[in-house]
C-alpha cells in the first residue's frame, strides 16, 4: 500500500484556509454592554484583548510588567524618526504578541494629534479576518472603529 503524499510546510501554515467557524476561543468583556451576557469569541475576543493591552501602560501589571504599551508616553515626544520608530516597535510588539492571531497588515499613520493604526488579523488555523482600527489622540484618547 502506497504512503499518502505529505507537503510540509515552514512556519506560514497559519495561512492554511479552512472553513471551520467554530468558536475557539471564549471570553468576556464587561466593556460592551450592548452583548448579550458580554461573551466574546474569537477574533472579537482577541481585538479586545489588543485595545486592553495598548490601553494598559507597560509596567503598571502586577507579575507581568512586559504587559501593556509605551504608546501614551511616545504620543508626547517630539516627533522625530527616534520616536516614530519606537511607537513602530512598540505597536509591532503588541500586535505580534497574541499567539492566536497573526497580523497580516499594520498600516501606521501619523496626524496632528497623534497616530492611526489599521490592522488586519486572521484567526491561526482559519480563514476568519477581521480589521480593527484604532486612533491613538493626544486629546481623547484611544478610539476604535
Amino acid at each position: 500500500m502506497p504512503y499518502k503524499s505529505i507537503e510540509i510546510t515552514n512556519n506560514t501554515s497559519v495561512y492554511q484556509k479552512t472553513s471551520q467557524k467554530s468558536q475557539f476561543y471564549r471570553g468576556f468583556s464587561t466593556l460592551n454592554n450592548t452583548n448579550p451576557g458580554s461573551k466574546l469569541y474569537d477574533l472579537a475576543l482577541i481585538q479586545q484583548d489588543i485595545i486592553n493591552q495598548f490601553n494598559t501602560k507597560k509596567g503598571s501589571r502586577v507579575m507581568n510588567p512586559t504587559f501593556g504599551s509605551n504608546i501614551w508616553d511616545l504620543l508626547m515626544e517630539p516627533a522625530d524618526d527616534r520616536t516614530r520608530d519606537a511607537i513602530s516597535a512598540d505597536v509591532t510588539a503588541v500586535v505580534t504578541a497574541d499567539p492566536r492571531a497573526v497580523p497580516t497588515q499594520i498600516n501606521l499613520t501619523e496626524y496632528a494629534e497623534g497616530y492611526i493604526l489599521e490592522l488586519t488579523l486572521v484567526l491561526v488555523g482559519t480563514d476568519q479576518s477581521a480589521n480593527m482600527t484604532l486612533t491613538f489622540d493626544q486629546n481623547i484618547g484611544l478610539i476604535t472603529q
